[in-house]
């Protein structure tokens, strides 16, 4: 057996959480707001609020589960700086998840205020698809390095992913 080889495996409760958010995030984002003026519908606004508010607390739920129950499949002889980015990369995520999704709120909250236009309103919109834009990049490095551990074989990727599970190289 190779000594590089880290042989963790996530739960299936942390599959479950990886999972799911990427299909909570590709829904909100099928179904995102294009136009500010969707919010005039009180309706799509209220399920807007609620999508939000549920996301941010799974988010934060998520988080605690993993950070307390769960370690990284990486080998013990990954480069430290790969380690380094891979945390950032991971917690960087998180950040920006929950940064889109309070910006969001706070969006809905100016135009909840009547503040539908003007230099604040302009400015957090700003902000939200620049976090939105920054975690696109994210979610880019996170699958370049799933697919980079992949083509490595060394147990990351089947640790997590389900499918096109590696076979061992030794």
């Amino acid at each position: 057996m190779r000594s590089d080889k880290n042989n963790s495996q996530y739960s299936k409760i942390a599959k479950l959480f990886h999972w799911g958010f990427v299909l909570l995030f590709v829904y909100g984002v099928a179904k995102q707001v294009d136009d500010i003026n969707q919010l005039e519908d009180q309706a799509f606004f209220r399920f807007e609020i609620i999508f939000a508010v549920m996301f941010l607390f799974l988010l934060l739920i998520r988080l605690i589960y993993m950070k307390t129950t769960q370690k990284t499949s990486l080998p013990e002889n990954t480069p430290r700086a790969q380690k380094i980015a891979a945390k950032i990369i991971h917690n960087g995520m998180y950040i920006l998840l929950a940064g889109t999704v309070l910006s969001g709120l706070l969006i809905g909250f100016l135009y909840w205020l009547e503040i539908k236009s003007g230099l604040l309103i302009d400015f957090v919109i700003f902000i939200h698809e620049l976090v939105i834009n920054l975690l696109y990049l994210f979610i880019g490095i996170h699958i370049f390095a799933a697919t980079y551990h992949r083509l490595k074989r060394d147990g990351v990727w089947s640790s997590m992913v389900p499918f096109l599970k590696e076979k061992n190289k030794y």
